[in-house]
């Protein structure tokens, strides 16, 4: 971010002098990041609002788990375009313009797949929501950047992420709070509240547009920093560790993610949970890491082995597919791990990249991870969907969901195996 900070000797313009020494107060910089929150809780909301009604999205629109994998990952495939274009469009037009442009465009979309007549169009809705949802996470930390650098920037990410991701607890949690919407088995209601809760996404942008032109015009904001971009140039010179933490990297969030978009119908099909316990139960995934992905930062940053504290991550998440293959079992346990597992990896390694490439590098590495992330997110969710119809998955035969769960699982063991090479390497005495 660049400030705009006068040089002594040299005169300010009429307009630099009008403007207030002191920059905006506390309270007025929490507004605008409880603006940006409710964008984002309103965004996550609508992105996993589609898991927990996948049964009924089946059965009303006719279509099959290979079908349904396909609409969960064409969002990957819209963020992988997005990405492509890197931070040149956020650049361009700026953040404040950029949040209330791609806020419309994923409330738009949320709105598009409630009132979907059909399955394309299904289709168009969901990959309208990559379009727009994933530059709007983008603006909408480039903005908190812009208001909180050197001023509790980290707790305002923090605070923002927390925020974010009770969109998702609240989604899981809807069958009990709003259950008038799921009554007698429908679909449309609950498809019906994520589009009005995904106007959110809206009703921010305009809060935190206002808040930031009236701001502009009382105070110097300084210019929005650069946001990551993608240079294919730079990835040559990427070291082996990069690319082992890349390989965990790529391999847990495909998994974890893939397996949410199935969670609720696997849970309901396979092992006979209600649909509000299947909706507590995967709320726990976003619930831990909101209070544990902190603690455990705050520990590795104390302690350091950051390959020791992945190689645990990976061990806790290599037994959970298997274990939830498995009918009879207590689903507790398995979801237990993936929690921990969920605030411990991410906690390590997302920081773990800042030591391990160069400063002016850092968003091409960022960016390269995201988008093997995406790719891979996209293939895994059309695989599990093509295995469950190939099984013939379904509540009179569970016995189905295992071949995906083993996919899932192997792809856990592919981790785990990035993790101890990072490990070993560590240990190495050069």
């Amino acid at each position: 971010m660049i400030w705009s900070i006068p040089v002594p000797g040299t005169e300010l313009s009429r307009q630099e002098a009008a403007r207030p020494a002191a920059g905006p107060s506390f309270f007025y910089r929490f507004g605008v990041l409880l603006s940006v929150s409710l964008i984002l809780f309103g965004n996550y909301y609508v992105y996993d609002s589609l898991g927990l009604v996948a049964d009924l999205l089946k059965k009303e629109y006719a279509i099959s788990d290979a079908q349904y994998g396909f609409l969960s990952g064409i969002y990957s495939i819209a963020a992988v375009i997005v990405l492509l274009l890197g931070g040149a469009i956020i650049d361009r037009i700026g953040s404040k313009r950029s949040v209330l442009y791609f806020g419309a465009i994923a409330a738009a979309a949320g709105l598009l797949i409630a009132l979907a007549p059909s399955y394309p169009v299904l289709l168009v809705g969901r990959f309208l929501l990559g379009i727009g949802a994933e530059p709007l996470s983008v603006a909408a930390t480039t903005a908190l950047a812009r208001w909180f650098k050197g001023r509790e920037l980290a707790l305002a990410l923090g605070l923002n992420l927390t925020i974010s991701r009770l969109g998702t607890v609240v989604v899981d949690r809807s069958p009990q709070w709003a259950s008038w919407a799921y009554h007698g088995g429908s679909l449309g209601r609950p498809l019906l509240l994520a589009g009005l809760i995904g106007l959110f996404c809206t009703a921010g942008a305009v809060v935190y547009y206002a808040l930031e032109h009236f701001a502009e015009r009382r105070w110097d904001l300084g210019r929005t920093g650069s946001t990551d971009r993608l240079s294919l140039g730079e990835v040559l010179g990427f070291g082996a560790p990069y690319w082992l933490v890349t390989g965990l990297c790529v391999t847990f969030y495909s998994s974890i993610f893939a397996f949410q978009s199935f969670a609720t119908k696997f849970f309901i099909e396979a092992h006979g949970v209600p649909r509000e316990q299947a909706g507590a139960l995967l709320s726990y995934l976003p619930m831990v890491p909101m209070v544990a992905t902190p603690l455990f930062g705050l520990l590795v940053d104390r302690f350091g082995h950051r390959s020791l504290g992945l190689l645990i991550g990976a061990l806790l998440v290599a037994p959970v597919y298997f274990l939830l293959a498995r009918r009879g079992l207590p689903l507790y346990y398995p979801v237990a791990l993936l929690g921990i597992a969920f605030s411990l990896i991410p906690a390590i390694l997302w920081p773990a990249v800042a030591y391990l490439i160069e400063e002016k590098r850092l968003g091409t590495a960022y960016s390269l991870m995201t988008l093997l992330q995406q790719i891979f997110l996209f293939a895994v969710s059309s695989a599990i969907g093509g295995a469950n119809d190939l099984f013939a998955a379904s509540a009179t035969h569970p016995a189905g969901y295992a071949p995906g769960m083993w996919l899932l699982g192997g792809l856990s063991l592919v981790g785990l195996l990035f993790a101890l090479l990072l490990y070993l390497r560590e240990k190495r005495p050069s």
